[in-house]
């Protein structure tokens, strides 16, 4: 059951990085339709529902206009989705300098490919996934409590109240809900 919970941990993290790195594919979308949630009235239940139900109608380039909008934007967009800023208000800051020296601890470093600075949040949740898959627990829940957790529900907030935002208040609940059920 430990194996299981872990698994679909690292899951939703990946999931949460994937849907916050780029605007969803229709693979994904068909995906996240397509999937069986079972009936129940809880807080995690309710954001799957939810977000089945905005991939069920949501068209891939309206996502691709909307995740524009919403976290690239013209100069800026409606979402800042990095550590920095939501802990200091600016980006590149001293949150970014101690992930960077944490990841160094844990052996990671930025692929050359990758362009976003660290503190973003698909990076913070692929490395959290990767704890959690190397089986590293106690250095996930320390990794969440010092780079996540402090700025998470901003963002989400962030995300829900954004006023392009049509199918990513489903991801923000999403969000909201996984925080809750994994602690």
């Amino acid at each position: 059951m430990e194996n299981e919970n872990n698994e679909l941990r690292s899951d939703i993290y990946l999931l949460i990085s994937t849907l916050c790195r780029g605007a969803p594919e229709r693979e994904l979308l068909d995906f996240l339709s397509s999937l069986e949630i079972e009936s129940g009235i809880n807080q995690m239940t309710s954001a799957w529902q939810g977000l089945a139900a905005a991939a069920n109608v949501a068209e891939v380039s309206a996502l691709e206009d909307e995740y524009q909008d919403l976290f690239i934007g013209i100069g800026k967009g409606e979402v800042i989705p990095f550590a920095s800023w939501h802990l200091t208000g600016s980006l590149m800051d001293k949150p970014l300098a101690a992930l960077r020296h944490d990841l160094g601890h844990l052996g990671l470093e930025r692929e050359e490919s990758v362009k976003e600075p660290e503190d973003h949040i698909s990076a913070v949740c692929e490395v959290l996934a990767n704890l959690i898959d190397q089986q590293k627990e106690s250095e996930a829940k320390a990794f969440f409590n010092q780079h996540l957790s402090p700025w998470y529900s901003d963002l989400c907030r962030q995300i829900e109240n954004a006023p392009s935002a049509q199918f990513y208040p489903s991801v923000a609940a999403l969000m909201q809900a996984f925080s809750m059920w994994s602690r």
